[in-house]
């Protein structure tokens, strides 16, 4: 299960009754895109949960896909968001934190720990294979990125 699948709404019941519809929880659920990030939904919103939301769809939602925001790039996003607060050396919590601050958007700390550990697993297992295919280029980054994420 990915990381984005993880990702839930902060106050989702106050949400949903500001938008006067049932929602999911979940940050990046088809229902929650189509409700939350067009106007008819960002109207209803009091004012601070309506800036957190636009915040949230200016930095993941931007793309000029046809099937924005169902391309894929608001996850790969909100995961390069989640990588590079790591890399500021932030842990779990902290992590968690911070989204929430953001974006009214919060994760189990046990979750973000799990990607975070999985993600340096990928990055060992790419080393190991550039490596092995003589690209001191892509092991050598790959490398790198990993020491970012267990500093």
């Amino acid at each position: 299960m990915a990381i984005t699948d993880k990702i839930y709404l902060k106050n989702h019941r106050q949400i949903a009754s500001q938008l006067e519809t049932s929602i999911p929880k979940g940050a990046f659920k088809g229902a929650t895109l189509d409700v939350l990030y067009t106007g008819d939904g960002l109207e209803k919103l009091d004012e601070a949960t309506r800036e957190r939301v636009l915040d949230f769809a200016q930095d993941f939602l931007d793309c000029d896909c046809d099937t924005n925001p169902y391309c894929g790039h608001p996850e790969r996003k909100f995961v390069s968001y989640l990588l590079d607060l790591r890399a500021q050396g932030l842990g779990p919590d902290a992590i968690v934190d911070v989204m929430t601050d953001d974006y009214m958007l919060y994760a189990y700390p046990g979750d973000v720990l799990s990607f975070l550990d999985q993600s340096v697993r990928t990055l060992e297992a790419v080393e190991s294979l550039a490596a092995v295919d003589g690209n001191q280029e892509m092991q050598q980054k790959s490398a790198e990125a990993k020491r970012s994420l267990t500093r």
